[in-house]
């Protein structure tokens, strides 16, 4: 019961910080393209080429992570060749992804999104209300609690002899294994919001007035995705008793293994749609990120300066074609290497934590140097690497392999050095030097397309300039609510279940899964409805034009 909620609350805090550094994007940098314009802007060519750097090894993670899940779950419920699908999933996601751009990711998103949750809401009907073979809420209980009479959680512990949760129970936050898998998934995923260009993207296309309460709104709600699925379907697998290797769950078989189990071939099939609507939504928004840093960061930065808005256009549609055929090659490369997506997704905090302080920092705090931001980030992976492959080689008498650096304590101890330390040697480096940056020269140093200087967006950054108190309020908000929303999902829910030492009873746990599948519940028709009723004016416009054409 601790992994689904550590994985929601560990990756849904920093969606819902992240509206603060959308909103001192909007402050500082109106016209900026991606987070390393603010970058460059502030500390010059070569601090920028290092975050590039950064930036791309996330997108390249983030990708690898979605190929690999995704072949995975293919193979597994249609046999095809892993290296076939890893290649033949980013075709589709190149081909709508090229012929709309970012308006079509938004609109595919929304699509996407919408069966994603209807096909959840049919799994937690399945499996609390329908299905015979789960046997309802009291069903699940009876069957989790003699799993773990049979097969009890014993690894990782922290103190040698006791098992790995409290009773060996499932049905217990009491867990080692579930904690450690929190925190590195907190690391991780601070790196793969805050370094990933596709999250600012959305932070730079949305209206000021909208980013706050999107972020917010988008983090609570996905909150309900993994909470659900895997308190739902992870949970069946442990009930049924299904048959799994540890690296079949490394691989992230065990939805697919339960739905198949439960439901048969329909449920493969649903779990197929879900997993190839979540693939190609976040793999579009990758590509778009690639595509904008190569033609923003690289092509017009280092290359052609002068460049035009069609040549822009020309050589972004260029690279999404070369990054989403890569793609496959960069997923064909990490299944030859044996890596699997939970060994890759564990590891990515390692990569890229020591990134995320820093350019938090650039973003919003007037006293960060160039120093400062660059041994942050460059140490702080250094360290970060350096205490994965020791801690590693002495849990295994010096053997430094994949299935050493996987193990639970070397990802723990490598993950919190690369976030901490990295902050801590920005923050010192910065206030030694006691410089302090004024804002007002970050705008001079940006670089404007011609083609971007249209009526609309000198208005637009004339509307914005003036919204500067707008800005503030929501600044304000937006550190309140996503604050007082990430002590609650880390400390005040988790801490006192962890420490108590609590397995649940029947009560306790129907509550528990009442809290999940009104929550799915909720956030389905935020999801689904809410952006009807907002563009229902446009809605509206489309059919009027559509009679009048009739009419005519």
């Amino acid at each position: 019961i601790s992994g689904p909620f550590w994985y929601a609350s560990g990756a849904t805090i920093q969606v819902l910080l992240f509206g603060i550094l959308a909103i001192e994007l909007k402050r500082k940098a109106p016209n900026a393209h991606t987070f390393l314009e603010i970058i460059r802007a502030r500390f010059g060519n070569g601090t920028h080429k290092i975050f590039l750097g950064f930036a791309l090894t996330c997108n390249m993670i983030v990708t690898g992570m979605l190929l690999l899940g995704g072949a995975a779950v293919v193979n597994g419920l249609t046999g095809m060749d892993i290296t076939i699908a890893a290649f033949l999933i980013p075709v589709g996601v190149m081909v709508y992804t090229l012929v709309g751009g970012l308006k079509a990711t938004f609109v595919a998103d929304y699509m996407h999104t919408v069966i994603i949750y209807l096909v959840i809401l049919t799994f937690v009907a399945m499996v609390f209300f329908i299905s015979p073979v789960t046997g309802g809420v009291e069903g699940m209980y009876e069957k989790l609690a003699a799993a773990a009479d049979l097969r009890p959680v014993l690894e990782p512990t922290f103190v040698p002899g006791e098992p790995g949760n409290a009773m060996g129970a499932y049905l217990t936050m009491a867990s080692a294994g579930g904690l450690i898998f929190g925190v590195i998934n907190i690391v991780g995923n601070f790196g793969t919001v805050f370094v990933d260009q596709a999250y600012w993207q959305r932070a730079i296309a949305a209206q000021p007035s909208s980013t706050v309460k999107g972020f917010l709104l988008g983090g609570m709600c996905w909150f309900s995705i993994p909470f659900t699925l895997a308190t739902t379907m992870g949970l069946t697998a442990v009930a049924l008793n299904v048959q799994l290797t540890p690296e079949q769950v490394q691989l992230g078989l065990t939805v697919p293994a339960a739905a198949s189990v439960m439901m048969g071939e329909i449920g493969a099939i649903m779990v197929l749609v879900m997993l190839f609507m979540a693939v190609t939504s976040a793999g579009s928004a990758e590509l778009i990120a690639v595509s904008s840093l190569i033609t923003y960061d690289v092509y017009r930065t280092y290359k052609n300066p002068a460049a035009t808005g069609k040549q822009l256009l020309k050589v972004s549609r260029t690279v999404i074609v070369i990054f989403g055929l890569g793609m496959g090659v960069l997923a064909g490369i990490l299944l030859g290497m044996g890596l699997s997506l939970g060994f890759v997704y564990l590891a990515m905090g390692i990569l890229i934590g020591s990134a995320v302080i820093p350019i938090a920092l650039t973003i919003t705090w007037s006293k960060t140097t160039r120093a400062g931001a660059v041994a942050g980030a460059l140490i702080g992976v250094m360290l970060s690497l350096a205490t994965w492959t020791s801690v590693a080689a002495s849990e295994a008498n010096g053997v430094v392999d994949i299935a050493s650096l996987g193990g639970a304590f070397p990802m723990l101890y490598g993950n919190v050095v690369a976030i901490l330390s990295s902050g801590l040697i920005c923050v010192v480096v910065s206030l030694a030097q006691r410089k302090v940056y004024d804002w007002k020269e970050m705008n001079t140093h940006m670089n404007i397309v011609e083609a971007d200087m249209s009526e609309k967006i000198k208005a637009e950054i004339a509307q914005r300039q003036q919204d500067e108190e707008t800005l503030k309020k929501a600044y304000q908000f937006s550190l309140k609510g996503g604050g007082i929303l990430t002590i609650i999902c880390v400390v005040i829910w988790p801490l006192p279940l962890y420490f108590s030492g609590y397995v649940f009873d029947l009560g306790f746990y129907s509550m528990w899964v009442g809290i999940a599948i009104v929550w799915v519940s909720i956030a389905s028709f935020c999801i689904i409805c809410i952006p009807i009723i907002e563009a229902r004016t446009g809605f509206a416009e489309v059919l009027r034009g559509g009679k009048k054409e009739q009419a005519e």
